[in-house]
C-alpha cells in the first residue's frame, strides 16, 4: 500500500524546471570588454574620471531608448525587458536532462499504457512538453500533434526574433545618438572660444557621448541580441527533441530505442549548426574578395 501512495504523491509533485545558471561568457566578456577599454586608457596616461559624463550618458541612453521604443510595439518591449535577465542567465533545458525525463515517461508509458501519464503530464514544468503529453494521452493521432507543436515551435521562433531585434536596433541606434550628444557638446564649446583652456576641455567631454554610443552598442547591444538569438535557437532545439520523444512513445517504441533515436537527434542537429556555421565564415570571407574582382 505504501508504495502506489508514494508513487502518487510524486505523479502529483509538478518538476520543477530547468535551474538558472550564471552565464559566465556574457559576465567575463562584459568584465574583460570593459576592463580591456580602461585599461588600456590608463595605459596611456588617461584619467577614469574624464569618462564620467552623466549628461552624455542620458543623452545617449535616453534617445536610444526612446528610438526603440518609437520602433518597436510596445508588448515586445515588455518581452524584451523580461529577457534581459537571460543575457546573463541560462534556463534553457540540457539535452541529456530533456532525454532522461522522456525515457521516464516512455518507461512508464511502456509498462502502464500512455492514459498512465495524464497525471504527470498536468505537472509538467516546460509548457511545450506539457501540451504535447496531454495531447498524446487525448489520443490524438501523431501527424495532428507534429503540426500542432510545429505551430507553436514556429510561434517561439518569431518571439525570439523579434526580441533579438530589439536589442540590435539599439545597438544600431546608439552610436548615432552618441554623435549627437557630442555635437551638442560641441555647441556649447563654441560658446566659449575665447578660453583655449576650457575649449579642450570642453571638446574633450564632448566625445565622452561618442564613446557611450559606440561601446554601448559594441559592447552590450549588439552582442545582447546575438546571445538571446543564440537562447532562441537552443530553446527551439530542445522542443524539437521533446516532440520526437512524445512521437516516439505515443509510437510504442522501445525506452532504449527511443534514447538512441534523440541521442543520434542531438548529433544530427549539432553537427547541422556546425556545418551551417561553416558555411557561414566562408561565405563571409569569400564577400571581401568576390567584391574586389
Amino acid at each position: 500500500m505504501a508504495e502506489p501512495k508514494a508513487k502518487e504523491a510524486a505523479a502529483k509533485t509538478p518538476k520543477k524546471g530547468p535551474q538558472a545558471k550564471p552565464d559566465l561568457a556574457s559576465i567575463g566578456g562584459l568584465v574583460v570588454g570593459v576592463g580591456g577599454i580602461l585599461g588600456g586608457m590608463v595605459l596611456e596616461k588617461g584619467e577614469l574620471h574624464d569618462l564620467y559624463q552623466i549628461t552624455a550618458f542620458i543623452i545617449v541612453m535616453g534617445g536610444t531608448i526612446g528610438a526603440v521604443m518609437v520602433t518597436t510595439p510596445m508588448g515586445i518591449l515588455a518581452r524584451a525587458a523580461k529577457d534581459l535577465a537571460l543575457v546573463f542567465f541560462d534556463k534553457v533545458h540540457s539535452a541529456a536532462d530533456a532525454i532522461d525525463e522522456i525515457i521516464g515517461y516512455a518507461t512508464q508509458a511502456r509498462k502502464q499504457g500512455i492514459v498512465s501519464l495524464e497525471q504527470q503530464a498536468n505537472n509538467v514544468h516546460d509548457p511545450f512538453l506539457k501540451k504535447a503529453l496531454n495531447l498524446a494521452v487525448d489520443g490524438i493521432e501523431m501527424s495532428q500533434i507534429r503540426s500542432i507543436m510545429e505551430l507553436d515551435l514556429s510561434l517561439v521562433e518569431q518571439d525570439g526574433e523579434a526580441v533579438a531585434k530589439v536589442y540590435e536596433a539599439a545597438g544600431g541606434y546608439a552610436p548615432t545618438i552618441g554623435i549627437i550628444g557630442a555635437v551638442i557638446g560641441l555647441i556649447h564649446v563654441m560658446k566659449d572660444l575665447g578660453n583655449i583652456d576650457a575649449v579642450g576641455r570642453g571638446i574633450a567631454a564632448a566625445f565622452v557621448a561618442t564613446i557611450y554610443g559606440v561601446g554601448s552598442a559594441n559592447l552590450f547591444f549588439l552582442p545582447a541580441g546575438s546571445k538571446l538569438r543564440a537562447r532562441m535557437h537552443d530553446a527551439v532545439r530542445i522542443r524539437e527533441l521533446m516532440l520526437e520523444g512524445v512521437l516516439a512513445i505515443v509510437e510504442g517504441l522501445n525506452p532504449k530505442l527511443i534514447r538512441t533515436k534523440l541521442d543520434a537527434y542531438v548529433q544530427q542537429q549539432a553537427a547541422a549548426e556546425a556545418k551551417a556555421k561553416t558555411a557561414k565564415k566562408s561565405k563571409a570571407a569569400a564577400e571581401p574578395v568576390s567584391a574586389e574582382g
